[in-house]
């Protein structure tokens, strides 16, 4: 049994408190929640019948929390990463891993050093229907990729962004590139592999914040495949999409619905019995109230801890999209086209204004 703590009691931490506290994954339970507010950790330790601190010091000193999820503000995720690292927590952190390339470096370090684990959380590729898209790359039958595009229209109003003062700022969370769109980013690169260089352009269209609510990109892979990041939270009145496509010279394949969860086109030049079923019983995620790839995802987390599995996304993986994103930013100051490995110097992303 892994024992977890969760550490802020945001609104992300329902998805990850049901999970945990519910009993929804094997060999995983929820003992213990923290934040500084006292209201949101109450509600959480109340309804699962377990403590809640807040203060992080007293959290972390518990002797029966074994993993600890952090759910804080992203410009936050270093200092409490390390801090567990320390206290000799494994770490489950949201996504973005951090907002600046040191401090996931830093995190990086410090849970090497401590002999714990670091995991990023990239739910969506745990989605069924971007785990057959994948299987398919894997066997080669895209032949040579040609265009990937990612899509992410949905609605933040400002209700949303004036839920927390942290909301949309540069030092704490960015804009819809680092925080609705690094999943989709993400997949982008999974799919297509190492980005060469990167264009950007954004702006703030409809929310009164400090960072982008819109913004596209094109980028030039490695393996000579082109790709455009489509991203905004100012799709009025709600949510439209948010999607994956892949273009390749045998095939293609469109995964959308609201979070990379429903399979829209499914067609290969070579054609296999098994394409029938892709589409009839893998095409829609299966109802889960509980959020789509998270309860795959944690089952995943529990396995490499008992077993001692490699990660599908450790605290390496986390940081290739952080670099991506740190890039398109960079882009978005300069207007200028930037190559991948490279020194930010303009992006403000995690910097206070």
């Amino acid at each position: 049994m892994i024992r977890f703590g969760l550490l802020g009691c945001g609104r992300i931490a329902k998805r990850h408190a049901d999970l945990l506290g519910g009993n929804h994954i094997d060999r995983a339970g929820l003992v213990a929640v923290c934040d500084p507010v006292r209201a949101r950790a109450d509600a959480i330790a109340s309804k699962f019948n377990i403590p809640g601190d807040y203060d992080i010091d007293d959290f972390l000193a518990r002797k029966n929390i074994d993993a600890v999820a952090v759910l804080t503000p992203s410009g936050m995720h270093a200092e409490h990463v390390i801090a567990c690292a320390k206290a000799g927590k494994h770490v489950v952190v949201e996504k973005p891993m951090a907002l600046r390339l040191q401090d996931a470096d830093e995190m990086m370090r410090a849970c090497d050093q401590a002999g714990v684990k670091l995991f990023v959380v990239k739910q969506n590729r745990f989605n069924v229907p971007v785990v057959k898209a994948r299987e398919a790359l894997e066997a080669g039958r895209f032949g040579r990729l040609i265009l990937g595009t990612v899509r992410v229209r949905w609605c933040r109003d400002q209700s949303y962004y004036d839920q927390d003062d942290w909301r949309g700022t540069w030092a704490y969370d960015g804009g819809v590139l680092t925080n609705q769109a690094s999943h989709h980013v993400d997949m982008l690169e999974w799919f297509f592999g190492d980005v060469v260089s990167v264009h950007a352009r954004a702006i703030t269209a409809l929310a009164k914040i400090e960072t982008e609510d819109t913004a596209v990109a094109t980028l030039k892979f490695r393996n000579g495949a082109l790709g455009i990041v489509e991203a905004t939270t100012a799709a009025r009145p709600r949510d439209l999409e948010g999607s994956l496509s892949i273009l390749g010279e045998k095939g293609c394949v469109e995964i959308a619905g609201f979070a990379v969860n429903q399979i829209r086109h499914w067609a290969f030049v070579d054609e296999l019995p098994s394409d029938k079923d892709v589409v009839e019983k893998f095409s829609v995620n299966p109802p889960n109230v509980y959020g789509f790839g998270h309860q795959a995802y944690y089952q995943h987390v529990i396995n490499c801890l008992i077993h001692q599995h490699a990660a599908l996304v450790d605290g390496l993986e986390g940081r290739k999209s952080l670099e991506l994103i740190s890039a398109l930013y960079e882009s978005i100051e300069t207007g200028e086209e930037v190559p991948l490995r490279f020194t930010p110097r303009l992006s403000r992303l995690g910097v206070a204004s």
